[in-house]
């Protein structure tokens, strides 16, 4: 299942192409997040800018080609990440600009470069996306859209642990309450004495983290946000209650947040 839920057929052409824009620029910040730790914590400015560019193209490249989109369209928006960066680098190199204005001006550029690329190709960015055949692997990454958006929004995780307060915990089983209100799952008598049960089961280890030593806290939190990934997983393969984007996305970032606690921090 796909990050987001497809709108009605007969929505305003508009909706369609502020949908592709954002999804693209989603696109852009995963792999800004995802592959900047690959490259040298201190580049030179060509490196960086290049980098840069090169990071938000290759994930812009999977989503579009999931999305159904042709090469022509893929390499244009390939052109829109790198071309400003390209521009800025001349009067880097005459010494008008400084290197941070490199980074600064091409990520301003990007923007109405994208823009541009789009509004020439108006009509196709206007569609719903149809069916469409992707290379197998373009289609499993494409499907895993929740995972790569939780990963990216992790990744300081690694580097910068730490725990979350003790009431943050609450959280967690309150978005499935919200969303099984949202949804009417709870027509289901039997769904909502479970999350409501689980909201009083956090609600408890909320309490103890709370009021226990530093120590012993950080456990109890990792805990709580690692069995909050087991029963996002479960959800998940369920599909009850909350969308399945929001388990999966969910369920990804409650195990990197336990994980680091227990490793790291």
């Amino acid at each position: 299942m796909t990050l987001s839920l497809e709108e009605p057929r007969t929505a305003p052409r508009w909706r369609y192409f502020a949908r592709h824009a954002i999804e693209m620029a989603v696109a852009m910040f995963v792999g800004m997040e995802l592959f900047a730790p690959l490259w040298p914590e201190a580049p030179g400015t060509e490196v960086a800018a290049l980098a840069a560019a090169t990071d938000m193209t290759v994930a812009m490249t999977v989503w579009m080609l999931y999305r159904g989109h042709g090469r022509a369209r893929v390499l244009e928006m390939a052109a829109a990440m790198y071309v400003p960066y390209l521009l800025l680098l001349v009067p880097h190199w005459s010494g008008l600009i400084p290197g941070e204005d490199v980074l600064m001006g091409g990520h301003a550029l990007m923007l109405p470069a994208m823009a541009i690329a789009m509004l020439i190709h108006r009509q196709e960015y206007s569609l719903p996306h149809g069916d469409h055949r992707a290379h197998p692997l373009v289609d499993v990454l494409g499907h895993r859209a929740p995972t790569w958006i939780a990963l990216a929004m992790t990744m300081s995780a690694w580097s910068d642990p730490a725990a979350p307060l003790s009431w943050v915990m609450l959280i967690l089983p309150a978005a499935y309450l919200f969303f099984g209100v949202i949804r009417g799952s709870f027509r289901d008598r039997r769904l909502l004495a479970i999350q409501v049960a689980g909201f009083a089961f956090y609600f408890a280890l909320a309490v103890v983290a709370a009021n226990a030593d530093p120590e012993f806290a950080r456990w109890v939190i990792a805990a709580a946000w690692g069995s909050h990934a087991v029963w996002d997983f479960a959800h998940h393969r369920a599909d009850a209650v909350a969308p399945r984007w929001w388990s999966e996305w969910c369920g990804v970032v409650d195990l990197v947040v336990a994980v680091t606690i227990v490793v790291f921090w």
